[in-house]
């Protein structure tokens, strides 16, 4: 529905940083066709698909317990299944199409799970996913000032903690996607940046202003309005990935 406010919704449930980029994702699903049966492959807490869609995918696939029962009061999905993404309890060619939103950079065994992802779509099914490319490291504000005033060690050692931070195993260019896709038995049809290094900076500032709210949670010991909750609608990854890419593949084995 295109018609939708996706700022607004998620900026009822997420720190602004995170809802400015869940939106701008969210709009670009309204464009793209996925045939029913639909995996989310990471689904995290379900926010960001309970506000994504319209209707109820199929399965919401999650390694962590936590998460999914956060999505499952989100009721973005007509099942939950908690499971590795490279070993799926589903049989060959089951799901007609697939997406991951920000979740395959953070997974070291990346190639494996797209791996068995092919095993578990149609031929030909497509694939739909965001993840961010190497400018989410090297456009960092902090790194930037820090060299101009000659601290370019102590810029890098900010620049390994902010990965670390943000959990990101891969920030690498469509190319390197490229080679693990088709390597997989995907064809990469379609690709495009849409954060530009000065949105994507605005972005790693949020991280420190939402420093409070993580801050309450800590003190109350539960969790505040805009931290991993669900409003209705409402879901979520549960990541922070700043300059990305959304790509679309197709399964091409028979």
């Amino acid at each position: 529905m295109k018609d939708k406010d996706f700022l607004w919704l998620n900026l009822r449930s997420l720190p602004y940083f995170r809802a400015m980029l869940r939106a701008v994702e969210a709009q670009f699903y309204q464009d793209l066709h996925l045939p029913s049966p639909t995996l989310d492959l990471g689904c995290g807490d379900g926010h960001f698909a309970s506000i994504a869609f319209e209707r109820q995918l199929e399965v919401g696939l999650d390694p962590g317990a936590g998460p999914l029962h956060q999505a499952a009061r989100c009721n973005g999905y007509l099942s939950l299944v908690q499971a590795d993404g490279s070993r799926m309890p589903f049989p060959d060619g089951h799901f007609a199409s697939a997406l991951s939103n920000s979740v395959l950079e953070h997974i070291p065994h990346a190639r494996d799970v797209l791996h068995e992802l092919r095993r578990v779509l149609k031929p030909g099914a497509p694939f739909l996913f965001c993840v961010p490319n190497p400018r989410y490291l090297s456009e960092l504000s902090i790194p930037r000032q820090l060299a101009r005033v000659r601290l370019n060690a102590v810029g890098a050692a900010y620049t390994q903690w902010f990965q670390r931070m943000s959990a990101v195993e891969h920030a690498i260019w469509p190319k390197d996607w490229q080679v693990w896709l088709e390597a997989a038995g995907f064809r990469l049809e379609n690709w495009w940046h849409y954060f530009s290094p000065q949105a994507m900076r605005v972005m790693e500032w949020g991280h420190y202003f939402g420093v409070p709210s993580l801050l309450a949670h800590t003190v109350a010991g539960s969790l505040p309005p805009g931290v991993g909750t669900c409003t209705s609608p409402s879901s979520s990854c549960g990541d922070t990935h700043m300059p990305s890419k959304i790509r679309r593949a197709h399964s091409l084995f028979t």
